[in-house]
């Protein structure tokens, strides 16, 4: 989920862009990144190559994954770029809207697939990687460089009461299921049709709250960047490029690289079940942990950037963002769109799951609830991500989800 409040400051986010390019270290930084995200748009006629000459599932899964990362970063450049245009309102919604658009892709392919299970545990992973390893790294990595890095405490506390709210929401369909005997799969869908539109709602009100009537709360990171770059740099602001984005030229880099995330997710999930079987991987495992890091990678990239440039609340906005995105829309649009489609997705989790994303959950709040951060607590959150990947590369359920 892109903050919203990168607008706020000046006329338009090429102004704050602009400014922070004056960095010579962040602008290295940004190079590296667009290389490395360049050179792997290579695998996108590699994966077309592999697909079409039948080189193998397994290639065909790897060259697919690895073309996806740079197609998820240009989708969120050109969001961002579109978001300029339309200006801070439109343009914030959009970028909460588009902002786990590959996610959304891949999850929509799977559950039209039928592997309602892999969905599920990708909607699992990604809160988990989000708030554990993201969040972890960003920590960790910026306080080597950093003693103790700051965010608002009260914007890491209101995430934490909606995440909470996520957790209750996808509890109870499995709680319903477990504790009701002989229960239909009807009612648990209808429930969880009732859940995702809550959820919904409560998305569209958190995008209300950090965008219109609390906003000021999530202008402190930006205003820390903008007056850093201000004292270190001699050159007026008024020097800064006001040259508008072409939101056509954008709008078309956004079309063409769904309609290609679209279609080597397509490779991907028809892939999965024999390559994740050579590779010795559960479908289990290979939802939580693998499609996560694939649909994320841009967005992790980012988080971990802007922390060791000091800037927590950038960090803190990308990591807990996406995993409130997930949670309040992603899922629930996956519930209602394997309605429409006839693929019966529900909020019914793996307790295990449920147990992993409350376990997530609780120490991530529990961490971020003094707005403070050090490269211990980004240790213990790796641990625990670390801890989790290996019960669900061990857990036996996995076996039986392909």
């Amino acid at each position: 989920m892109t903050i919203p409040y990168r607008y706020d400051r000046y006329s338009n986010a090429h102004d704050f862009l602009g400014i922070c390019a004056k960095s010579p270290e962040l602008k290295v930084k940004m190079s590296i990144k667009n290389i490395i995200f360049t050179v792997l748009l290579l695998f996108i006629p590699i994966s077309l190559a592999a697909h079409f000459l039948e080189w193998g599932d397994l290639i065909v899964f790897i060259t697919a994954g690895l073309a996806i990362l740079p197609l998820a970063a240009w989708m969120g450049t050109a969001t961002e770029e579109i978001a300029v245009v339309v200006g801070p309102i439109l343009g914030g919604f959009l970028n909460a809207t588009f902002g786990n658009a590959t996610e959304l892709i891949i999850a929509l392919v799977a559950l039209n697939a039928g592997l309602i299970e892999v969905v599920k545990a990708s909607i699992t992973g990604s809160i988990i990687s989000n708030l554990l390893l993201v969040m972890g790294l960003s920590m960790l990595l910026g306080g080597i460089r950093y003693k103790e890095q700051t965010f608002e405490s009260v914007v890491a506390r209101v995430n934490a009461s909606s995440m909470n709210l996520a957790v209750i929401a996808i509890l109870l369909p499995t709680a319903m299921n477990y504790t009701s005997i002989g229960i239909s799969e009807t009612t648990v869908q209808n429930l969880s049709l009732a859940v995702a539109i809550v959820l919904i709602l409560v998305y569209g009100l958190t995008l209300l709250f950090s965008m219109k009537t609390h906003a000021y709360l999530y202008e402190v990171g930006v205003a820390e960047i903008v007056d850093t770059a201000e004292a270190t740099e001699t050159t007026d602001v008024e020097e800064v490029s006001h040259e508008t984005p072409n939101v056509w030229l954008w709008s078309g880099v956004l079309l063409v690289c769904t309609l290609f995330v679209a279609f080597e997710s397509e490779l991907l999930v028809d892939s999965l079940e024999v390559a994740t079987s050579k590779l010795g991987l559960s479908a289990l495992f290979t939802g939580v942990i693998v499609v996560p890091i694939i649909g994320n990678a841009a967005e992790h990239a980012t988080a971990v950037t802007v922390a060791m440039k000091n800037k927590m609340d950038l960090a803190m906005s990308v990591a807990v963002g996406s995993s409130m995105q997930i949670a309040l829309f992603v899922a629930p649009v996956l519930v209602i769109a394997g309605w429409v489609i006839g693929q019966p997705m529900d909020l019914d989790f793996n307790p295990f799951e449920l147990v992993a994303v409350a376990v997530s959950v609780l120490i991530a709040n529990s961490i971020s609830s003094d707005g403070k951060s050090n490269w211990l607590e980004g240790t213990l959150l790796l641990a625990a991500y670390t801890v989790l990947g290996f019960a669900f590369y061990f857990h036996p359920v996995g076996n039986a989800m392909g």
